[in-house]
Order: structure tokens, then sequence, then C-alpha cells
């Protein structure tokens, strides 16, 4: 999949392929005249090209802002923008859809550049001065307008904060016209980025979206451990992951029984664990003296289509006679799976090596005749 070279590393939502861009329009059709342009993090809007500037991906222009003008990066163009404002429900003739004013020039740029600059350094002086106030909540980031004359606060907060004076406090301070927005915290994390326990980079912040809700019912459909630590991602919430193969774990739980015990002549079984996709469900008979199960070499391995068998049996308040244990077997099967490249061992590279005896040169005096 070929992507354009803006944005950060990968292909994800920053690095759109315009699979639109090469298509001949219909004679009589003009180019369709509104781009989606790219801001700081993952913040986009769509312009109208009223000036029908020849504009292509990865072209910086100026846009229409209030006060004065903002300076981003154009991330599409063309049929996949009409697209895309259709699964945005946003109308084409939209009013509120703002205009672009021209190609960045070189002053813009340094402009743009000299105020990005001064983020990081606002950022930390709006942390101080929220403190001071007591407010509750969270500076997580700030982006400057490309002109240098308005400035957005992004916050966290779990209650709803009142910064009316924090609005004028930074004002004052910084000169610009000051925008308070409040975000979720998968929404900062999405800003940040990082780096989530799998290695990856942050699903929120290269190629999500939309954040649907995770709840704990989605771990337990996968027979994942409710450990508050390790299903929490780096915003703090469950992580969106959890969903990603939930409908495929649903599909084939419709196989499994519920894991109740069974009631057998030999004694009570009771579950202790479910191979979802090999659909086996592994039972232990309780001690009749300890009321336990025995230990995990103990388990007996069923089929769902077994355990049914001996569910339907106890409701009619009859005992089989055992599990079938007797009839299963115990041989292991070997791993579907081959050491393809030879690095099975890992003190393969602890071998010493055999030293090469040294031959000895010959003795030119033994050569010599007497």
């Amino acid at each position: 999949m070929k992507c354009s070279s803006f944005g950060s590393s990968g292909c994800n939502k920053l690095n759109v392929y315009n699979w639109l861009g090469e298509m001949e329009l219909p004679p009589g059709r003009e180019p369709f005249r509104i781009i989606e342009v790219q801001f700081k993090g993952t913040r986009k809007e769509f312009f109208r090209n009223k000036e029908n500037l020849p504009l292509k991906e990865g072209d910086v222009v100026a846009v229409e802002s209030s006060p004065g003008h903002d300076i981003g990066t154009v991330t599409m163009t063309g049929e996949l923008v009409r697209l895309r404002l259709k699964r945005n429900n946003i109308k084409e003739d939209n009013p509120e859809i703002k205009a672009v004013y021209r190609l960045a020039g070189n002053n813009d740029i340094e402009k743009w550049e000299s105020v990005k600059s001064l983020e990081n350094k606002t950022m930390l002086e709006s942390r101080e001065i929220t403190s001071s106030l007591g407010l509750k909540m969270k500076l997580s980031d700030v982006e400057y307008q490309g002109d240098g004359k308005k400035a957005i606060f992004y916050y966290t907060a779990d209650d709803r904060v009142d910064y009316r004076e924090l609005i004028k406090v930074l004002t004052e301070r910084f000169k610009v016209k000051v925008q308070m927005k409040q975000i979720g915290y998968r929404q900062e994390a999405g800003r940040l980025g990082g780096i989530g326990p799998c290695g990856r980079e942050l699903c929120c912040s290269t190629w999500l979206t939309d954040f649907k809700n995770v709840t704990t019912s989605a771990a337990r459909y996968q027979n994942l451990s409710i450990n508050p630590v390790k299903l929490a991602g780096m915003c703090g919430k469950l992580k969106c992951c959890l969903n990603y193969e939930l409908d495929t774990y649903m599909d084939a739980l419709k196989d499994i029984p519920e894991p109740i015990p069974l009631i057998t002549q030999k004694g009570k079984a009771v579950h202790q664990k479910t191979d979802i996709f090999k659909k086996l469900m592994w039972y232990a008979y309780l001690d009749p003296e300890t009321n336990r199960a025995g230990m995990a070499d103990s388990w007996i391995p069923l089929p769902a289509s077994k355990v049914k068998e001996i569910q339907e049996i106890n409701k009619k308040n009859e005992k089989p006679l055992s599990l079938g244990e007797e009839n299963l077997e115990t041989d292991r099967d070997e791993p579907d799976y081959s050491d393809v490249v030879g690095q099975d061992s890992l003190t393969r590279m602890d071998k010493k090596k055999k030293k090469r005896k040294k031959k000895r040169k010959p003795d030119n005096k033994s050569k010599q005749h007497p």
C-alpha cells in the first residue's frame, strides 16, 4: 500500500493514499474544490479551494481562520474528499467550510516554525498558572495558529471546570486569543502518541479514528484475566484492542456450552478452563474430602459436544458412569509449527570452536645434506 510521506512513520490515518487521485473525470466535470488539511497532531479540517489553486497532497497552504490565518498541510484532494464529507455527514455547500488563501510562502513558513517552537514552553508555563489558580484540570497540549494570533489549549478533566479566569491570565501573559478545548483521555493519548505494551505505536495515534465502548465483558469472553493493570492502556482506560477479536470469539462461543459442573457416578467435576477455538473444555473431579479439584495434570479435556451430552443426561436427573476419560487419547499432539530457521537452541552460539593446530614449518637445517 502506498502512503504519502507526510505524518508519522508507517501507514496510518495521517498518511492517506488517494486511490481516486489519478481517476479521469468525465468531460465537462470540474475537479472537486474542497480539500482536507491537517494541522498539529490528528486535527484535520475541510477547506474550499475557491481560487482553484493546483494543490496536491503534501502542499503547505495558508487557510482562513478566526482571527487571521492558519498554516497546514494538504492531506487529501479530489473525489476522495467528496466521499469523506459524505461519511462525516457534511454537506458540500455548508457555509461553515472556510477558504484556502494561498500556497504558503517563505515568510508564512518561517512565522509558522517560530510559533511552533514556543508551544512546549507555553504549555509548561500554562500548567504552572493552572496549578496556582487551583483548577482541577490537566493541560496536555498547546497548538499555536500559523500566524501566532491564536492558541488552542487542550485539556482533560473529570468534572466541569470554570476556566474564565484562566483565559484572562493566559491572554494577558501570551498576547494571543485563547481557545480552551476539552478532550477525552483517549484523544489525549492519540495526540501525544506513545508505544503500547505490544511494542507498537498506539492505535489511537496511528490509524484508529473512532473510539468504541470497551467493557470488561470483552476480556471475559476471551478468557483474559480481569487485571486492571494489564487491561488498561496508556490512557488509563481499557485497551481498544480488546474489541478487535471480540466478534470472532463471540462466533466461536456459540458452540461452547455453559461451563456448569457435571455430575457423574464417579463424582462431581467442575470446569477449569476452555480452549474456545479447539472447542475443548477441561474438567476436574472434586475430592470428596477437601471438596477441591485436583492439580492441572489431573484435568480431563472434553470436546464441547461431549460436555453438551453429559449436561443433557444431568437434566434428566441421570448420571453417566464417568466423564469418559478412559476413552480419551493420552498422547500429546505435536506442535503445529516447525523451526524453519534453525534457531531452536539458545546455546547454539556458546559452542567453543576447535583450535586449529598450527602446521610446523619444515626445518631448513634438516633439509641440508652433510
